[in-house]
Parts: C-alpha cells; structure tokens; sequence
C-alpha cells in the first residue's frame, strides 16, 4: 500500500491507496484571471487570501499555488504568496511552476514538506527538477509527457511514468514520493480519452503502484455542466484508483462525487465525512438531545 505524506509546519496530510481522497483546491493561479495576475504582479494579495480561505472552507484538503504571470518576477511572488497562504491556513501545499527558480524560491520558505508540481519525462526537466526535490525532502508530481509531447497511447503515457519513477529513485527519491498524472484529455474532443484514462490510472496502481493526481476540469473543456460532468468523472477516477485531484472545491458536485465515492469504497467508515459535511444545523430553539432545554420534552424511541 503506497502512502505519500505531505504536510504544514504543523499539519501531515497522506494521500494513499486505503485513504479518503484528496481535493487539492486550484484557484490560486493567475492563469486566465487577468485582474489577479495584475494584483499578484503588483504585491496584492487579496484574491489569494480570499481563494485559500474559501477553498478550505469548501473542503480543500491542499492548496496548489501557482504564481506564472509573464514578464514578472515569479520567484518572488510565489515565494511570497506562500508566505501568505501558510500564515492563514495549516493545510499542505503543492508548489506550482515550471520555472526552476520559482520552484528554489518557494521551496526555501515552504515550511513542511511541500508537494512540487511537476516535473516531466523530458531529460533537462528530470535532471533540474528531481534533485531540487530530494535536497528539499518534498513530494513531486509526475506529469506523463516528454520530449515527444503528449501521445494518446497509454502505453506511451505509461511507459513515460515508469521513466520517472525510475530516474527518482536514482536521485534517493521513493516511488511513494512521486504522485503521477497521467493527463487528463478533453473528452469533448477526444472521444475515447475517458475510457483511456481510467485505464491509465488502473494500471499506475496495480503495476506501477504509485498514487496519481490529475487536473480533473480537463476532461470537460467544451461541454455545458462541466462541474456536473467533473463530479461524474471523479466519481469514476476514485474507482479506477486515482488518489487526488486538483480541481475546484466550490463546485458542490465535485465535492460531493469525490465524498460519496470513499463512502461506497469503504474509506469513510459510519458515512461520518459525508454526515459532517452535508448534515444541516439543529432550527434555532430545538431541543439537544440529553440537555432537556428549549422547545419542549424530549421524544422517547418506540421499541
């Protein structure tokens, strides 16, 4: 059974085969939000508090935090929005870039140990990523594409992976270090891409056994409801065996696909996540069970 442990300075977090599954909340990143990317790019971090706050609030059990806004100093406010993100939130972060420095930067202030997304099958990305990694004693995410780009073989994708896994342990990295994605394809352009994934995440659990993550909102690029169609792909990803997400918190549809689908698995014992999260409060003025205050007696079971 394969468990990759992340964590805060003062909170762990395991993503594994046995565990509940784990939403890692996207929002924060300026990619297509021009008026974030102009507010982070200016040293204002408003939105990011904003987006944190509510992504845990939501059921984020990480935050990705990604600063790519061109012709900015990255390094700089990456580092600083995690610096932010950490001062409000104890939960577990995923490192997003594909700028080295802006990884080195982050990881020097990132207090626990962070989860770096990504590192490619491409040789240059392997050989300057993978040792940043182990001298920081992070996780890193695995993404299946090389020099080659991103084939519609699986086995292609799956050979990729294994690469990584492989060149990892060369660098002292664990196989439970690595959390593969093995990218999600638009199922709106490519009809099969569905079918194929699941089988991709299959076999990274059985034959490779790594733990897996993807950006789940690809697979419904182009279609109307697209949370409704997250929710219906995530439900499936979890059977399949993927172990996390980075997706949206806030949509209530995939919330509640990826808390009912560990209820149906076994990894939410008495349904108490599903109960905590979806229970409505007690009306003001009803009784508490046992206290026998306001609003009356207490009703007695029958037999």
């Amino acid at each position: 059974m394969t468990e990759t442990v992340v964590s805060s300075a003062t909170k762990e977090l395991v993503i594994g085969f046995e565990r509940p599954f784990v939403l890692i909340g996207e929002r924060i990143n300026p990619t297509g939000r021009k008026i974030m990317a102009e507010e982070m790019k200016n040293g204002d971090y408003s939105r990011v508090q904003a987006d944190a706050l509510a992504q845990v609030e939501a059921g984020a059990h990480m935050l990705d935090v990604n600063a790519g806004i061109p012709l900015a100093d990255e390094p700089r406010i990456l580092a600083e929005a995690i610096q932010l993100v950490q001062s409000l939130t104890d939960v577990p972060l995923s490192i997003d870039s594909s700028i080295i420095d802006a990884l080195e930067a982050g990881l020097a202030v990132y207090q626990g140990k962070a989860l770096v997304n990504s590192v490619t099958g491409e040789d240059e990305s392997l050989e300057r990523v993978l040792p940043l990694v182990k001298k920081h004693g992070a996780a890193v995410v695995a993404i299946s594409n090389d020099e080659t780009g991103i084939s519609e073989d699986i086995d292609v994708r799956y050979n990729v992976a294994k690469k990584i896994v492989e060149r990892a342990a060369d660098h002292g990295i664990p196989a439970s270090d690595v959390v593969v994605d093995p990218l999600v394809m638009p199922i709106g352009a490519i009809n099969s891409a569905g079918r194929e994934v699941l089988r991709l995440i299959h076999r990274l659990r059985t034959e490779l056994k790594v733990n897996t993550t993807c950006g789940a909102s690809n697979v419904s690029f182009g279609l109307p409801n697209r949370n409704g169609f997250n929710g219906a792909f995530i439900s499936m990803a979890i059977q399949a065996g993927m172990t996390s997400a980075i997706t949206n918190p806030l949509h209530a549809e995939v919330v509640a696909a990826s808390l009912g689908a560990d209820v149906m698995l076994g990894k939410d014992p008495d349904c108490a996540r599903w109960i905590k999260h979806f229970r409505e409060p007690a009306p003001e003025g009803s009784v508490v069970r046992g206290t026998g205050r306001r609003g009356g007696r207490r009703r007695r079971s029958v037999a």
